[in-house]
């Protein structure tokens, strides 16, 4: 299982289209081969920043994502609406306390 978190920061007058464009694409996000889990955060005391955290079968799988239309559809309309470069981190989870 790979994790992947995604920091994203927008511009003030785009995060509600950003918020719309994810409503359209998450089950999309979701439903793709590989992906098994998905959610977005929105920072308590930034507003503009948002975080993905996905879960997917392995490297291969988020891979496959990135290459993929869907990917490149839903990034050609997100990444115009940052305020500076979205960072990205593919972790593996060492300790779960539920």
């Amino acid at each position: 299982m790979l994790t992947r978190i995604v920091k994203m920061v927008f511009q003030p007058a785009e995060t509600e289209n950003f918020l719309a464009l994810f409503n359209r694409k998450k089950e999309h996000i979701r439903g793709f081969d590989g992906c098994e889990y998905l959610e977005l955060y929105r920072d308590q005391n930034d507003p503009t920043t948002f975080f993905t955290y996905s879960q997917w079968v392995d490297e291969n799988a988020l891979e496959t994502y990135r290459h993929s239309g869907l990917f490149r559809e839903t990034w050609k309309h997100t990444k115009p609406k940052f305020s500076e470069r979205a960072q990205a981190w593919s972790v593996d989870k060492l300790v779960s306390l539920p």
